[in-house]
């Protein structure tokens, strides 16, 4: 579903989508942990976009797409549909360029994401992601409201803000050998993919999902889009059934490989990251880390770049996630 109609995103998007973002997005830090190294016998560097505004990587790619849009666009408004990070970057976004904004979540969102989604100004319709189609109900609403539909994946601009992240790793880390990214919908793995051309880059770069969600894996393996029942773990930024077109697309032409990550992983990476780095990470988030931990790719004597992708946690499951 490209519900407006652009050509497919290019590196040169990226490369634009970043002079954009100057001075609206944190460039946020690059970590490097002894212990990170020891554990994969390479050099690790970690993009920590679990500091960025709206607390993910989402907000990048959610401000490039809504500074676009023109001016009877932004008066009518603008919908999407997120489990909470892409809702709230929307949000945000929404509220900095004065644009009315209205967001379908589902009904479990974790509550802090559904929270900030509202205090950043957003309304907020929810459904139930078991029973209920998200993308028909946002499409009902925008077609009745005639507000612009920016879904989380399937735009080109979006998929170009995204982009941006890998952009900035790969500039301040030169000659990377690997890049690991979380995979959900695809947005942010095609932006990296495309950033990596933009750098000029020639390291392999990898997506990660969890195993029980490996959609992506199963796709690039076909070369068709697969889709899976509504998967179940505590990844809830890739509860996706299937890549979105636009970004499976840029996958199946230029990523390496797709590894999955277990749950149990997820919550070992979640500790590390507390215990070790002092830092915050949702377990989407800690997706690549845990892929390059044990996704099967030797690592060794390699220098490694791992996104993570955002921090926003309910502090009562976080704090069973590292008591466990």
């Amino acid at each position: 579903m490209n519900p407006i109609a652009l050509p497919p995103p290019t590196a040169a998007d990226v490369a634009a989508a970043a002079l954009r973002l100057q001075n609206v997005a944190h460039r946020t830090p690059v970590l490097r942990s002894g212990m990170a190294d020891e554990l994969l016998g390479a050099q690790v560097f970690f993009k920590c976009e679990n500091l960025q505004r709206t607390g993910s990587f989402k907000f990048r790619g959610a401000y490039n797409a809504l500074a676009q849009l023109d001016a009877a666009q932004r008066e009518r408004g603008v919908l999407t549909f997120s489990a909470g990070n892409h809702a709230q970057a929307i949000a945000l976004a929404a509220r900095l360029l004065d644009i009315p904004a209205l967001i379908v979540m589902p009904e479990d969102a974790a509550a802090s994401k559904m929270a900030a989604t509202r205090h950043y100004g957003a309304q907020v319709v929810t459904y139930n992601r078991f029973t209920e189609d998200r993308e028909a109900i946002s499409q009902h609403i925008a077609q009745e409201r005639g507000m612009a539909l920016v879904p989380p994946s399937e735009h080109a601009h979006v998929i170009a803000g995204q982009g941006t992240a890998a952009l900035e790793l790969l500039q301040e880390v030169p000659r990377l050998h690997y890049l690991f990214v979380a995979v959900g919908g695809g947005g942010l793995l095609a932006g990296s993919l495309l950033a990596s051309q933009s750098a000029g880059s020639a390291c392999e770069v990898y997506g990660v999902e969890p195993e029980t969600a490996n959609d992506a894996q199963q796709s690039l393996r076909s070369g068709q889009i697969v889709t899976i029942a509504q998967p179940r773990t505590i990844a809830d930024g890739a509860l996706t059934t299937a890549l979105s077109p636009l970004a499976f697309e840029v996958i199946r032409r230029h990523a390496d490989g797709i590894v999955t990550a277990s749950d149990l992983h997820l919550v070992h990476a979640l500790r590390f990251f507390a215990e070790r780095m002092k830092i915050v990470v949702e377990p989407t988030g800690a997706l690549a880390f845990a892929g390059a931990r044990h996704g099967g790719v030797d690592l060794r004597g390699k220098r490694v770049g791992i996104i993570i992708s955002g921090g926003n946690v309910d502090l009562a499951r976080y704090a069973r996630f590292l008591a466990d």
